[in-house]
């Protein structure tokens, strides 16, 4: 089938990000496991979550980064995913930070760096882009832009 054919997204052999020190997870039968939420990092307070991930859908990524915020408390929670060359992302911000983190402007300028552009409310956002290649940069780029507005 062509690229918007109606294929499952398939697993993909080498995680994203891995060769740039980035830690990836893939989706398990579990997923909001512990594994992705031992990659949270503390700062100024709260907890910031940012990873390429493997094998979500666009649904199962939204679930996930729910119960991420969920756990981690006062957060700010970026899961990224490619597949078939599109990149998939979503960001969550626990509500007591809203004020200052909204998820809608981070998200834009996370998926300006994948070719993309998205949207949301200032809690959930979500964005699409076509070039995979810029994801661990887009990754790099979410705790400089997080601190500034803390």
């Amino acid at each position: 089938e062509g690229p918007l054919g109606k294929q499952p997204a398939q697993k993909i052999g080498n995680p994203v990000g891995q060769k740039e020190g980035i830690g990836a997870v893939t989706d398990s039968e579990n997923p909001g496991d512990n594994d992705v939420a031992d990659q949270a990092q503390d700062l100024d307070g709260i907890k910031l979550l940012a990873a390429a991930v493997e094998g979500f859908n666009p649904k199962s990524l939204r679930d996930t980064v729910d119960q991420l915020k969920n756990k981690l408390g006062s957060s700010v929670v970026v899961l990224i995913t490619a597949s078939e060359g599109k990149v998939s992302m979503v960001v969550g911000v626990s509500k007591d930070l809203t004020d200052k983190v909204r998820a809608g402007d981070l998200v834009n300028m996370i998926a300006a760096q994948v070719g993309g552009k998205g949207g949301g409310r200032p809690d959930m956002a979500m964005a699409g882009g076509v070039d995979a290649s810029g994801i661990p940069a887009a990754i790099a780029s979410v705790k400089p832009w997080v601190h500034e507005r803390l």
